[in-house]
């Protein structure tokens, strides 16, 4: 098949997981025989398209304003234009036969015109990989008033994106549930785990080593990875520094960005954490040579949030075999899931009582350590297998053709 993948964000400058995702299932699909271009924006661009390669992948670039890491009206401004600028800078590229499917990524909930673009041209179905609950979760947060028109202004949107859909897939049976009570049956959904390749990464003498640059040897690391906002309720994970800094080979390793870095940072100043480090976003290979050292993958989930997410960033630390130590908002079928699998430690955020001990029993048992990211590998490979997920993906859309 010839297939368009959709996603505002991609490699090689990317730091989130989003990214690698889908290019790990561009990858995949190329190893299986098909076609695939991937569409993205460049932010800063000065020509409005421009084509490369990233490791046999070709990818599309249209120029587009921040929509990263920048004040919420103005990102809300170059999302709403996403579409538009796509297809100004695409349109001359597409012709009937270009495309015989179409897998975009939400976030963004604005590409739905872009689709809705390519499928009328190319008469192809499509397949909306469906990650954020966006814009329910900022409501269930507070940041935007339910009834109120910015909450009806990013739901057209959401909604004009669902209706492009041939086949809608969410993280979780949960998900789905809650995607259904919201909208009935009005959208086609399934089930479509997040996913990643299974070949960990193997630390050599040529990487700079975090431990030896941080002067961590001896520590056991706890490493959270990713996005720092209101949606992972970091003041959870920093409570559980603070609550760990007697223990003296303890250290927590924050790294990435988001509109809660200030706020952690200042915590662990007011609290003089000396338990805690924090550094900007990394490139990919950088981040991977940092999973290979780390002990244990940290992560949080607000306890505010309605819908139940999978963070990506658990693959990555199921690729390296790492116990997972986290909270999740009441419900979430991602705690059964790790924990019924050995796989990690997860409790309901809220708890601080028992994610400390969690976390005590972790840091003291360094064969718990073992045992947990082996188990955390093995759900990785039966459940998230990136061949497995393409597969799926590829079948969905031959049936729709």
């Amino acid at each position: 098949m010839k297939l368009a993948l959709i996603i505002d964000d991609y490699l090689p400058d990317s730091t989130r997981v989003g990214a690698k995702m889908f290019h790990e299932l561009a990858l995949e699909l190329i190893t299986s025989g098909h076609n695939v271009t991937v569409i993205t924006p460049a932010v800063g661009q000065e020509k409005i398209f421009t084509e490369q390669s990233i490791d046999g992948v070709n990818v599309w670039r249209f120029s587009s304003g921040p929509i990263k890491d920048v004040g919420k009206i103005s990102r809300a401004l170059n999302e709403t234009l996403l579409s538009f600028r796509a297809w100004s800078a695409v349109r001359h590229k597409i012709k009937s036969d270009s495309f015989d499917g179409v897998i975009y990524y939400s976030p963004s909930i604005f590409f739905g015109r872009l689709v809705a673009n390519i499928k009328k041209r190319c008469l192809c179905p499509s397949y909306l990989v469906l990650r954020d609950l966006f814009p329910q979760w900022v409501i269930d947060a507070g940041m935007v008033r339910k009834g109120s028109l910015v909450e009806r202004y990013f739901r057209y949107f959401e909604h004009y994106s669902y209706h492009q859909a041939d086949v809608i897939g969410l993280m979780s049976e949960k998900n789905v549930e809650v995607f259904s009570q919201a909208n009935g049956s009005r959208y086609p959904v399934e089930i479509l785990r997040n996913w990643a390749a299974l070949k960990p990464y193997v630390h050599n003498d040529l990487s700079v080593s975090i431990r030896k640059k941080l002067g961590l040897e001896d520590k056991v690391i706890f490493f959270y990875g990713g996005n720092i906002g209101h949606a992972q309720d970091m003041a959870n994970l920093m409570r559980l520094a603070k609550s760990m800094h007697s223990y003296e080979n303890a250290h927590f390793l924050f790294v990435g960005q988001g509109d809660e870095v200030s706020l952690i940072n200042k915590m662990a100043n007011d609290w003089q954490l000396e338990n805690y480090t924090y550094l900007p976003s990394v490139n990919q290979n950088e981040f991977k040579t940092i999973l290979a050292e780390i002990d244990v993958g940290l992560f949080s989930l607000s306890a505010q949030h309605s819908a139940h997410n999978f963070p990506g960033k658990l693959l990555g630390y199921m690729v390296q075999s790492l116990p997972i130590l986290g909270s999740v908002n009441k419900g979430n079928d991602l705690l059964g899931l790790v924990n019924s699998n050995n796989a990690g430690c997860i409790s309901v955020n809220g708890n601080d009582e028992e994610l400390l001990a969690n976390a005590i029993r972790i840091y003291e048992d360094c064969k718990l350590r073992k045992d947990l990211g082996m188990n955390a590998y093995n759900l990785l490979k039966s459940e998230f297998a990136v061949p497995t997920i393409a597969k799926n993906i590829v079948q969905r859309l031959q049936e729709l053709m």
